[in-house]
């Protein structure tokens, strides 16, 4: 039955979507150490990685968007990044009043050497990912067998 909140879940779907978290929080773990194995805080870590993806100019309003943080924060982290040589700023052509960011060489060396060991570490971790995430999904939605191995 269902209540004003949503569907009542059993204590199951909870130990599920429980383990699902502590999976992911392993990784964010992980990565949280990693960057600061190099130096790096976590949300710096994450701009590189938003703006090295990004299709186009990234401007402190997309790192405001893709780190879910209030513009001016952005604004602060990117002035204390461009600070620590891993970002330039220049006025975009269009618009001069928008800056556009660039990951700087030594921000790039940087974002490979996380990258890679990322991507090992997301290979250690995908069975426990895969088989929790499954779990979880088949949990709230009633199937209590489909997910696990």
């Amino acid at each position: 039955m269902d209540s004003d909140a949503g569907p009542v879940l059993s204590r199951e779907a909870y130990a599920a979507i429980a383990r699902f978290r502590l999976e992911l929080r392993r990784f964010l773990a992980f990565s949280e150490a990693a960057a600061g194995k190099v130096g790096l805080p976590a949300q710096q870590h994450q701009a590189l990685l938003a703006i090295a993806g990004h299709d186009g100019p990234p401007t402190v309003g997309f790192v405001a968007e893709q780190l879910l943080i209030a513009p001016q924060t952005a604004a602060e982290l990117v002035a204390r990044m461009v600070d620590k040589g891993f970002l330039t700023k220049a006025a975009e052509a269009r618009d001069r009043r928008r800056m556009a960011l660039t990951l700087t060489p030594k921000a790039m060396a940087v974002l490979q050497q996380l990258t890679t060991a990322h991507l090992a570490e997301l290979q250690t971790l995908e069975p426990a990912l895969a088989t929790a995430l499954a779990t979880a999904l088949d949990r709230v939605h009633g199937r209590p067998d489909a997910g696990c191995p």
